[in-house]
């Protein structure tokens, strides 16, 4: 069994084995369910790829080359560091 900690400000450390096992990582999402019996599930927020499908799309939009791409978001990254 792997035991955590509440802190006095509400919060826990997922142990390590756990974040290993759901492939956690820093930043990414959880969930708790409780159940009937007032039990916590923890699960990790994941996205498939069909969640997603088609959000970036607008219609008429001209493509753009992975190029212009890649240096949009090099500009973008440089002004942050301004």
């Amino acid at each position: 069994m792997t035991l955590a900690k509440l802190t006095s400000k509400g919060q826990i450390t997922i142990p390590k084995a756990v974040r290993d096992s759901l492939r956690l990582h820093a930043g990414d999402k959880v969930e708790f369910v409780i159940t009937e019996n007032r039990e916590a599930l923890l699960r990790p927020i994941t996205k498939k790829v069909d969640d997603v499908f088609g959000k970036l799309y607008k219609p008429g939009r001209k493509s753009i080359s992975i190029e212009k791409m890649n240096a949009g978001i090099r500009k973008k990254m440089q002004a942050s560091f301004k």
